[in-house]
């Protein structure tokens, strides 16, 4: 279990990255995803697809479309993408312990179609699942077309659900899977969180649990997971375990930008905070907990200001056996870590008014780019880029939000900057998408940008150098 369940009053791990139905989040079009696949399902329209990067939530979203099912669905889930075009109809057949003769595909299918007519005519419907289908061999996903079209003159006999990552699209632009990609009727893509999203899901996954309260996470740490986590579920879960329980070592029921920030420092997939000033510099601290529940053992960061020399005369001599304190529920180490100090700004004040004095009239997507946008400026070293979408003169929250809300239809939301600059009375909005470590790798993202935004804006890149002179 993990050891912050009862200080958080939790009756179960809220972040488990094991796909858990109770914690099925029906946001980020979740909820309409799931309606729309019982839809197509139980309404015969042949073959569908959903895709999503690893870790955006599409075991889970399998395991509560099963749930969700009528009681007259049969339901076949096929995880193995390994299955040879022989093996596939053999497999279905299994599933669905119809006994025939081994030997000859042409038998099985004759015997899979039997079955499914008399299934058909008893009222009830089965369904394939299939997971990880973009690793599927070509041949194999020739045969799962060939599976659909067991029919009879007015009825499909067999609904088909392909579950895989983007590179199944890839896979099925190809010439030899034409026939395949047009029986596909419906396709959804399982997107990223944006950070609005980000609160809401740690907000439903700790309520899931037990927790009665108001929210844990603060905006800050928020804004800091999603980032990191980009959007993708399991990382956020991964992200959100960590900070938890470094809240719990410090004694706090609130999770604060300094636990964010400790709880990135230790996971691979994102890259650990630099310090933003020559003489900073960050040194692990300690080990973040006992190998129980979760299993956590990670490392909190502190800022070491001091120069070698003063940290060498003011060392503290060893403790005498009599000074060692009892060994404590969660290490010392860690318990007693100093909070990291957050990055120095880079802005004067008077411009941070400026960028503050900007009214996002209540608007959540909007409220959300220009909190992101500010937290870049204020850190990010002049010499890394952003992308320039468009600058325009009409700062209407309300055009700006319906600019969000197309944007997060065609790029992740959480790459998408709102920087209000200041002109006289007035401001100006500039549309930015994106941080890069140079010139060269914006110019290079430029080109993979949705076509629709090529053909529309004339990107360019910005440093953020320039965007701080702006303001």
């Amino acid at each position: 279990m993990a050891l912050y369940l009862e200080h958080f009053g939790l009756r179960e791990p809220p972040f488990r990255i094991t796909p858990h139905t109770d914690f099925f989040f029906d946001g980020a079009e979740r909820g309409p995803t799931l309606e729309a696949l019982l839809y197509a399902i139980q309404h015969e329209e042949g073959i569908v697809k959903v895709v999503g990067e690893v870790g955006s939530g599409k075991t889970l979203l399998c395991r509560v479309l099963i749930e969700r099912l009528p009681k007259n669905a049969e339901t076949i889930y096929l995880a193995k993408p390994s299955f040879t075009r022989v093996e596939i109809p053999y497999a279905v057949a299994d599933e669905l312990k119809i006994e025939f003769p081994r030997g000859r595909a042409t038998i099985a299918l004759r015997a899979l179609q039997d079955r499914l007519i008399a299934s058909y005519a008893g009222g009830r419907r089965t369904v394939i699942l299939i997971d990880e289908a973009h690793a599927m061999p070509e041949e194999t996903l020739e045969q799962v077309r060939l599976l659909s079209n067991i029919e009879t003159s007015r009825h499909k006999l067999l609904q088909i659900v392909l579950f895989g990552q983007p590179e199944l699209e890839e896979v099925l632009a190809l010439p030899s899977l034409r026939q395949l990609k047009d029986r596909i009727t419906h396709s959804f893509r399982m997107r990223p969180l944006s950070q609005a999203e980000a609160a809401n899901y740690l907000s439903f996954r700790m309520r899931a649990a037990g927790f009665r309260g108001p929210d844990v996470f603060a905006p800050e740490a928020v804004a800091l997971i999603a980032r990191a986590a980009s959007g993708l579920s399991r990382r956020i879960n991964i992200l959100a375990d960590k900070a938890l329980l470094s809240a719990f070592s410090q004694g706090t029921h609130a999770v604060t930008r300094k636990h964010a920030r400790a709880a990135i420092a230790d996971s691979e997939f994102a890259p650990p905070w630099r310090a933003r000033r020559p003489f900073a510099a960050y040194a692990a601290i300690g080990a973040a907990g006992l190998a129980l529940g979760t299993g956590a053992a990670w490392l909190l960061l502190s800022w070491q200001d001091a120069p070698p020399a003063a940290a060498s005369t003011a060392a503290a001599p060893p403790a005498t056996p009599q000074q060692a304190p009892p060994p404590p529920a969660v290490p010392a180490a860690l318990a007693a870590a100093p909070p990291p100090e957050p990055p120095l700004p880079l802005l004067q004040r008077e411009k941070l008014a400026r960028l503050a004095g900007y009214n996002a009239a209540r608007y959540p997507l909007l409220s959300a780019r220009l909190a992101a946008m500010r937290e870049r400026i204020e850190t990010e070293p002049d010499e890394r880029y952003s992308i320039e979408l468009y600058i325009t003169d009409n700062s209407d929250p309300a055009r700006v939000e319906r600019f969000l809300m197309r944007a997060r239809d065609l790029v992740p939301i959480d790459e998408v900057f709102v920087l209000p600059v200041a002109d006289g009375n007035r401001y100006r909005i500039w549309a930015l998408y994106g941080v890069f470590p140079d010139r060269g790798a914006a110019q290079q993202a430029s080109g993979r940008l949705p076509p629709k935004y090529q053909q529309a804006f004339q990107t360019q890149p910005r440093s953020f150098a320039e965007l701080r002179r702006a303001l």
